[in-house]
């Protein structure tokens, strides 16, 4: 099967059914984990028979991050994509997956970082927000750019308006970028990412 890769979410799971549809992701995904139990991304890990953990948070960063190296390493995982994970986990789980690790962002970082992305924008009055793939690294949305697209903001819109239209690029980039990185074609070389065989 090669690579065994484990998604990370919180939410929905829109981004991970968008990789479970994708027929050279789909075979590589090998585990979904969880900082919350019931939500929609474990009924739709169940749905495609992947293996799903919870790992509820532990009020200390470092010890919800040992804990997930954990039961990371015990299913032997080879590389991590964060899909709406909400959690910032530190380097007991970062470092060994480095250059390893995807994480989704809804803007163009270095702008508006964090939690809340869309709505930042949105109070800003940005004409322009997008969405990010990024390496993790140990800050918070600091890792190397992998893919960046532009959304355009209208006058009119609400996080409910916006919201849908982030998530299409979502879709779209984090396939991707998932597909480069299991292929062996994400070449980091400093703050720059490349991607072999493809124009960026």
């Amino acid at each position: 099967m090669g690579a065994r890769l484990a998604v990370l979410v919180s939410g929905g799971g829109t981004n991970l059914q968008a990789l479970l549809d994708d027929p050279a992701v789909a075979p590589h995904v090998a585990l979904v984990l969880s900082d919350r139990p019931g939500i929609r991304a474990l009924e739709l890990a169940e749905a495609a028979n992947v293996p799903s953990v919870v790992v509820e948070p532990t009020g200390d960063r470092a010890g919800l991050s040992r804990l997930v190296a954990d039961v990371l390493a015990s299913h032997a995982i080879d590389m991590v994509v964060s899909a709406g994970y909400l959690r910032i986990l530190g380097p007991e789980v970062v470092a060994p997956y480095r250059d390893r690790w995807l994480n989704l962002h809804p803007a163009l970082l270095p702008s508006f970082p964090g939690l809340h992305g869309v709505q930042d924008a949105l109070d800003y009055g940005v004409k322009v927000t997008g969405v990010t793939v990024h390496l993790v690294d140990e800050g918070v949305d600091t890792g190397p750019v992998v893919f960046q697209e532009a959304v355009p903001v209208r006058d009119d819109d609400t996080w409910d308006s916006l919201e849908p239209r982030i998530h299409a690029v979502e879709h779209r980039l984090l396939p991707r970028a998932v597909r480069a990185l299991l292929e062996g074609r994400l070449v980091r070389e400093g703050r720059s990412v490349r991607i072999e065989g493809e124009a960026t």
